[in-house]
């Protein structure tokens, strides 16, 4: 049988020198997806400006009866008992729009952005990149208490998804301009491109590699570029600048303020859950849910009107330190409410502007009794914190703080609050608010990224030397007469080498095997030499490579065992799924392995009993 060494790196098509690892594994690939990544961010700025136009048509329609694109808010209407009826009609279109048009524009979006990465390819629907603005701005514009962040998220990722689904790319490839269409979305709604990006990377990515962070950042820069042509200057939410250092008890402050948030938003995703879980029981179909869900808006409307729609007036007053106390009280009870409901009746609209109105609401009442800082200050670290610990995304919450304000000075206050946060939700909630809508549908989600330990290793330091090897020109009758332990045991494969050890082929432990158990029966095939009978090609690594990537090549390939050669062909040794293992048990015992590695020494404790004064030692 003839034979071919087939290296990883020729089946693979890397261009990187075989033996030579780098400290990342992107090509030249990246090129053109960065200029793709360029349009796309173009086109997501230009949605997201036809999006904040749509919510403020509706708005007019619904609210002001006039066909309009200024921008108005609910809460200046003054339309009475007609308030009640007005969100009810908004969910009613929005359920129909999700019944015979698509069920993917129901919720906020960014679970579902997360689901088509994960479990579709990155591949969506083109109707949802129509229908998501339209239901989005249909359910703010009728007084949804939603922002337009998720929407513009899902607009943006599906047109990302598309361009992506037109050419010739791969799924990886797919992600990352889905990915920067999502980015570009929100870093042209809120002039926030450096968030943006921390966002694709802390939800959306899964992976920390330049082929996907750099065409994305390319987006959201874009983005943010196209933004100054077409909406108001960066920032969203300016704010004058707070004190650079609030002292002890101000960083105190801080830790109360993470604590507050992490309840906060536990107490939130509690809401948001029960109430899809009272929906489910109700004994309608899910297409009136939304309809349902807006009566109960209108009701906290009529009680708090200040609640509808997106609100980021009721923002800015509560980062001014000077909100009044109706407020305060109404965002954080009647909002509250308002928007676990609608959110969990499945229409359309987006979280982080309710989040960030009822993290700020949460400071606000909080700068009263809190020591350090200014009455100002705690409502944009409660705002952050907010964001952090709902969402799981603590870099996030961080950096887009900060854009939206542009207070540089908050950074350190900021930081502590959103990662007390952070920490408190992750040890209390099993999964965030977007990943337990995913767990309902059956999916298990990781956020939690780790170097492999397989990509810190060489082939040469780990792989098995330990072979045995049949020569080519050995037959079955001689390999028969020796002494050989079970095959599977002993290994997966044996590699046939030739003169000064050149690999020439592979045969299966199971092969040799039934060749071995079959050979009374034909004694011509006794006398045949291996070289003429490998089952395999020889699928071989550099032993310059890293364990990840042997493990790569044995992924692909379907085999059990590797082969390792030297740089003219000679075998050197073997990578198995036992050496794979091997390295991880290591990684595994440096995490739970608890050891005391020094001893402290006092020189100048004298330890009992002891008579020449020599220093005891403290364990």
């Amino acid at each position: 049988m003839r034979t071919r060494v087939l290296s990883f790196r020729e089946r693979f098509r890397d261009p990187v020198r075989e033996g030579d690892p780098g400290d990342f594994t992107t090509t030249f690939r990246i090129l053109p997806i960065a200029l793709l990544a360029c349009i796309v961010g173009v086109i997501g700025a230009l949605l997201a400006w036809v999006l904040l136009r749509l919510i403020a048509v509706f708005t007019n329609a619904f609210f002001y009866q006039r066909l309009s694109d200024s921008n108005v808010g609910p809460a200046d209407a003054h339309i009475g008992l007609w308030v009640l009826l007005v969100p009810a009609i908004g969910g009613l279109i929005v359920g129909f729009m999700a019944r015979y048009g698509s069920d993917r524009i129901r919720g906020h979006g960014i679970p579902e952005a997360i689901e088509a990465i994960l479990m579709n390819g990155s591949k969506v629907q083109p109707r949802v990149a129509n229908l998501k603005p339209l239901s989005s701005a249909i359910a703010i514009g009728s007084g949804g208490p939603f922002g337009a962040e998720g929407p513009i998220i899902v607009t943006g990722g599906a047109f990302g998804s598309i361009t992506s689904q037109v050419l010739h790319l791969s799924a990886s490839e797919r992600k990352t301009l889905l990915v920067a269409g999502a980015a570009s979305g929100m870093s042209a709604t809120f002039g926030a491109p450096v968030a943006a990006v921390m966002l694709a990377v802390e939800l959306l990515l899964f992976e920390w590699k330049p082929r996907s962070l750099i065409p994305v950042a390319v987006a959201s820069a874009t983005a943010a570029t196209v933004r100054h042509w077409l909406l108001a200057p960066a920032p969203l939410f300016p704010t004058p600048p707070h004190t650079e250092f609030i002292g002890a008890w101000g960083m105190v402050s801080c830790l109360i303020i993470g604590l507050s948030a992490g309840v906060l938003s536990t107490v939130l995703t509690a809401a948001v859950y029960a109430g899809e879980d009272a929906f489910h029981r109700l004994p309608v179909h899910w297409m009136w849910w939304p309809a349902i869900g807006g009566v109960a808006v209108g009701i906290c409307g009529l009680i708090f009107p200040e609640a509808l729609g997106v609100g980021y007036n009721n923002i800015e007053l509560l980062l001014s330190g000077d909100a009044p106390t109706r407020i305060i009280i109404g965002v954080l009870l009647v909002k509250s409410v308002m928007w676990a409901i609608a959110l969990s009746s499945g229409t359309s609209g987006g979280i982080l502007a309710p989040l960030l109105m009822m993290g700020a609401a949460m400071g606000a009442a909080e700068s009263h009794f809190l020591p350090g800082g200014d009455p100002a200050l705690w409502p944009l670290i409660a705002m952050g914190a907010i964001l952090g610990g709902t969402m799981r995304a603590p870099l996030t919450g961080v950096v887009f703080s900060l854009e939206l304000t542009h207070d540089t000075n908050i950074m350190l206050p900021l930081l502590a609050a959103v990662m007390v946060a952070h920490g408190f939700t992750v040890l209390t909630l099993r999964r965030s608010i977007l990943t337990e809508k995913l767990s309902r549908r059956g999916h298990h989600l990781a956020y939690e990224y780790a170097v492999d330990v397989l990509d810190g290793m060489l082939v040469r330091q780990g792989m098995r030397t330990d072979l045995v090897a049949i020569p080519a020109d050995a037959t079955l009758a001689q390999i028969s007469r020796l002494d050989m332990p079970d095959l599977y045991e002993s290994q997966p494969a044996y590699p046939i080498i030739g003169e000064d050890s050149r690999l020439l082929g592979v045969i299966s432990a199971g092969d040799l095997s039934r060749l071995l158990i079959n050979r009374d029966g034909d004694l011509a095939a006794a006398t045949v030499r291996f070289g003429d009978i490998a089952t395999e090609s020889a699928l071989t690594v550099s032993q310059d490579v890293t364990m990840r990537e042997a493990a790569d090549a044995l992924g692909s390939s379907g085999r059990s065992a590797i082969a390792v050669t030297s740089d003219d062909g000679r075998l050197v040794g073997m990578v198995t799924v036992k050496e794979l293992l091997a390295a991880r048990r290591s990684a595994f015992e440096l995490d739970w392995r608890q050891e005391r590695v020094l001893t402290l020494r006092l020189p100048f404790f004298r330890a009992p009993g002891s008579a020449d004064g020599a220093a005891g030692a403290v364990r």
